[in-house]
C-alpha cells in the first residue's frame, strides 16, 4: 500500500506547473518535497491517512486501489490546504518540525499556496477519467468533495466561534469535528467504495465507518494535545491547555467541575497567556476527575462502532484486515 500512496503522491506533483515558479515550490515546501532552498529533501509527509482510506476503501469494497490514485491525491491536497490556512489563523509556526509558509514567506503567498492547492485538489479528481471511470461517476465524486470541503469549512468556523466561549457542550464539538475532522475521512471512505463500483446505498456505509472513525482520530488527537509524548507529538505536554484550545477535555471537565472550580478554570483560559502553573492546574483537574480515560472509552467506542460496520460490508481479504489495522493504529497512535 506504501507504493501505491507514492504513486498518489506523484499524481499528485505531475499537476504541478514549472518547477522554477515560486507558488508551486512553496506548495512543495509545505508538502515536505523540497526545503526552503526549494532542494528535494525526504522530511515527514505527514500520516497520511486520508488518501490511505480511499485506497483501501477501494480494495476492499472489490476495486483495483490504482483506480482511486486521482481522487487520493486529490483528498491529500485538499487537506493540505486546510492546514495552510488552519496556520495562518492559529499563528502556528511550526508543521511537521519545519516553519509554516506563513512563518516563512508571509501570509499573503501562503494564502495564495492554499489556493493553489484547493484548485489543484479539484484536478487531481477530475484525473479519474484517465484512471478508467466513467463520467457520472467521476460528476458524482466532484460534487461530493466540494460538499465535504464545506463540512469542513463550517467546522473550521465553528471552532474559531469556540475559543470566545466557555460554554461550548459535547453535541456542539461533535458537530464541529464532524466537519473540520471526519468529513473527510467520511468522504474518503464513500469515494473509495464509489470507485470500486458500489452503489449509492453500500457507499453511504463507507460513508458511515469513515465518520466513526474519523470521530475518533480527532478525539485521539486532543487526547494527545494534552496528555501526548513530546518525542512523539513535537509538542510539549498540555500544550492544548497553553493555547487555550476548547478541545473535547476541557468540555468534558467543564461538566464536571463544581461553580469554584468552574468559574477557576474560565479565568485560566479568559488570560493573555497561560503560564506553567496554570497547565498543571488544568491538567491536575483533568486528572481527578479521570478525563483521559472518559475519552479514551469515547475513541474505542467509536471504533468498535466503525468496525462493526466494516465486518459487514468489506470483502474478506488483506485490504479488510488493512484497514482494521488502520482503525487499531488511530485508537493507539502516540503522534
Amino acid at each position: 500500500m506504501r507504493s501505491v500512496v507514492d504513486a498518489a503522491e506523484r499524481d499528485a506533483d505531475g499537476l504541478f506547473g514549472p518547477d522554477d515558479l515560486h507558488l508551486y515550490n512553496v506548495v512543495r515546501y509545505h508538502l515536505g518535497w523540497v526545503d526552503e532552498r526549494f532542494i528535494p529533501v525526504q522530511s515527514d509527509p505527514g500520516k497520511r491517512i486520508r488518501p490511505v482510506f480511499c485506497m483501501l476503501s477501494t480494495a476492499a469494497a472489490g476495486g483495483d486501489p490504482r483506480a482511486a490514485l486521482p481522487v487520493s491525491a486529490g483528498i491529500e491536497l485538499l487537506h493540505n490546504f486546510t492546514l495552510m490556512h488552519d496556520d495562518i489563523q492559529d499563528r502556528s509556526e511550526l508543521r511537521r518540525g519545519r516553519p509554516t509558509i506563513w512563518r516563512r514567506w508571509g501570509e499573503a503567498q501562503a494564502i495564495n499556496a492554499g489556493d493553489a492547492t484547493f484548485a489543484l485538489s479539484q484536478l487531481a479528481v477530475f484525473e479519474s477519467a484517465k484512471a478508467g471511470l466513467d463520467p457520472l461517476t467521476i460528476a458524482d465524486l466532484a460534487v461530493k468533495f466540494n460538499s465535504m470541503t464545506l463540512k469542513i469549512v463550517e467546522g473550521q468556523v465553528l471552532d474559531l466561534g469556540f475559543e470566545k466561549r466557555s460554554d461550548v457542550r459535547p453535541g456542539e464539538y461533535l458537530q464541529m469535528i464532524s466537519g473540520k475532522t471526519a468529513a473527510i475521512v467520511a468522504y474518503a471512505s464513500w469515494a473509495g467504495a464509489r470507485i470500486a463500483g458500489s452503489d449509492a446505498s453500500s457507499a453511504n456505509w463507507w460513508k458511515e465507518l469513515g465518520r466513526l472513525l474519523g470521530l475518533g482520530f480527532q478525539i485521539r488527537d486532543d487526547y494527545l494535545g494534552i496528555w501526548g509524548d513530546e518525542a512523539s507529538t513535537g509538542k510539549q505536554p498540555g500544550d492544548d491547555i497553553r493555547g487555550r484550545k476548547q478541545s473535547i477535555p476541557i468540555i468534558l471537565l467543564q461538566q464536571e467541575l463544581n461553580d469554584r472550580e468552574r468559574s477557576e478554570l474560565r479565568d485560566i483560559y479568559a488570560r493573555d497567556s497561560v503560564d506553567e502553573a496554570d497547565v498543571c492546574r488544568v491538567t491536575a483537574m483533568l486528572d481527578q476527575y479521570e478525563i483521559a480515560g472518559k475519552m479514551q472509552a469515547m475513541t474505542e467506542d467509536y471504533h468498535a462502532r466503525g468496525l462493526l460496520i466494516l465486518d459487514q460490508i468489506a470483502e474478506p481479504g488483506a485490504a479488510r484486515d488493512a484497514m482494521a489495522g488502520l482503525a487499531e493504529q488511530l485508537v493507539d497512535r502516540s503522534r
